[in-house]
């Protein structure tokens, strides 16, 4: 492991630099050969200077499935910023690592207990890998309309009801923020000597403040994988996996990485991750000090605007901590969805949130913002509760009247409900216990079986006690509603249709109108 003073290292960057500056000439991928065949407005998008570091896997970059020089410098660099004991880069984002580590410790057959809030990636691992998933319901919020996550007395009992499981996958923290008791979790889980695995896409800042939320590893874990792109500094599609431990097979993980990694993987995205890992290194604390306190801000301006609230640490199952950085505000009390309001504040305040949903919007505050974007976004909400008082009839101020179309948005609102077969009770703020999620452990076949089995098409009211061939999901967040194998039940059905109805976006369906649903032959 390298001594602490080498974190001012970024050995990766300084030898894509160094290769990207030195003149010869190519006769390798890809073809636009350091930007000399790229079109023109795409480098008058871009500047010339990303596509001479676009390159392949020259001799001084290293390779990223046998890193021996540059690559292997800068994941055990990584390894030591976020308290690993090894790294992995990912190009292929996320996704990829969750795969993987469900790849490196289940085969077919194999049983994998998870929350049924799972993301959609930990599906094509069980469809990739054969395994079985338990399922485990998340504890649910009903004011908020929010799923915690799952207790250590649940993990506790499909444990023992399912002994011979062969790994626990848990979602740390959810996209709202919201994290379990880890510890406990990995505690329950070692009693068994079987690894805890940690989606913890959202979570990759946790190791440098002590104000959030402990990190997974040091909770326990034995294998995580962040999204550094997410809340910190590396760009979209660059992630880590990290392990800890002597739980993970380590050839067999990095096996399964060579499965669901581009052999061709992006050097620009790879030397975004040293960059990211150098940052937040040296100056994470500061950085993160500053990230909460703009947070602070933000949540103590839009809890005071009437008819907002803010969600903040509940003493409920499945809530032991919160992210404070991530900021989620109801605003079903308005009257509208969050899908209504996200479309005003995108379309006419230029504030753009993370995650609408039927009652709340999310916003993730991170190091890339700045005290204007907090102005801006308190100055968004406080539009929004105007345009209440401007319905109901109340002397609307100057700063309302600026938004002269938002009715407009309230009447596209209602054609859509128009359109669909009856009206959705999240026209006005209220919605069906979400989300609607099958309560049995485990689905009659499994993902991976119900994926290649034959599949027709049917209208969706006949789809009903059918099983999925599809794996569908509201997106954001991507945890899916229905997936292969599971019995589709009318309350998913209804809540896709709403979902929809209301303005969001599911994908998955081979029907993206959801009047037909490709189900399992019989």
């Amino acid at each position: 492991m390298s001594p602490a003073n080498c974190q001012t290292k970024t050995p990766l960057l300084d030898a894509l630099r160094d290769r990207t500056n030195q003149p010869h000439a190519p006769f390798y991928a890809p073809g636009h050969k350091g930007g000399q065949g790229i079109s023109q407005p795409l480098i008058d998008l871009f500047g010339a200077a990303v596509f001479r570091a676009d390159l392949p896997e020259l001799p001084e970059l290293d390779n990223l499935f046998n890193p021996e020089g540059a690559i292997a410098e800068a994941q055990d660099l990584a390894a030591e910023a976020f308290g690993a004991e090894s790294t992995r880069f990912l190009a292929n984002g996320s996704t990829c690592g969750i795969i993987a580590a469900i790849l490196a410790t289940c085969g077919p057959g194999d049983k994998i207990i998870l929350p049924r809030n799972i993301h959609s990636s930990a599906i094509s691992g069980l469809i990739l890998s054969g395994a079985i998933p338990i399922f485990v319901n998340p504890e649910y919020n009903p004011e908020w309309d929010i799923a915690n996550s799952i207790t250590p007395e649940a993990t506790a009992a499909a444990l023992a009801q399912h002994p011979d499981a062969k790994a626990v996958m848990i979602v740390y923290p959810t996209y709202h923020g919201v994290c379990g008791d880890l510890r406990a979790i990995a505690q329950i889980t070692h009693q068994y000597n079987i690894p805890l695995l940690v989606d913890e896409a959202h979570g990759a800042h946790f190791n440098f403040h002590p104000n959030l939320p402990e990190p997974a590893l040091l909770a326990g874990a034995d294998l995580t994988v962040q999204s550094i792109h997410k809340t910190l500094g590396a760009m979209t599609q660059a992630s880590m996996l990290h392990i800890k431990g002597d739980r993970i097979d380590i050839q067999k993980l990095n096996r399964a990485l060579q499965l669901v990694q581009s052999t061709s993987p992006s050097y620009i995205l790879l030397a975004s991750l040293d960059a990211a890992r150098h940052q937040i290194a040296l100056h994470g604390k500061e950085l993160m000090a500053q990230t909460l306190q703009l947070a602070e801000k933000a949540r103590s301006r839009i809890s005071q605007i009437p008819g907002l609230s803010v969600l903040e640490p509940l003493n409920t199952p499945g809530f032991a901590a919160l992210d404070r950085t991530r900021l989620t505000v109801k605003v079903s009390d308005l009257g509208i969805t969050g899908f209504t309001a996200d479309e005003i504040l995108h379309s006419q305040l230029c504030v753009t949130a993370e995650l609408p949903m039927p009652r709340h919007l999310t916003f993730i505050i991170s190091l890339g913002n700045t005290e204007l974007d907090i102005d801006n976004l308190v100055r968004a909400c406080t539009l929004l509760e105007g345009r209440r008082k401007k319905e109901e009839g109340s002397s609307a101020t100057d700063s309302v009247t600026d938004v002269t179309d938002v009715t407009d948005v309230r009447k596209k609102e209602e054609v859509r409900k128009k359109k669909s077969e009856r009206r959705s009770p999240m026209s006005d703020g209220r919605f069906a216990q979400s989300p609607n999620l099958p309560l049995s452990p485990s689905p009659p076949l499994s993902p991976r079986e119900a994926f290649f089995f034959p599949a027709e098409t049917v209208p969706a009211d006949k789809a009903v006690d059918r099983l999925s061939a599809e794996l569908i999901c509201p997106y954001p967040p991507g945890i899916p509603v229905l997936m292969p194998g599971e019995i589709i039940t009318p309350a998913a059905v209804d809540y896709l249709q709403q979902i929809l109805a209301a303005g969001g976006k599911i994908t998955g369906c081979s029907d993206p109108g959801l009047q037909t649903l490709k189900v399992v032959r019989q």
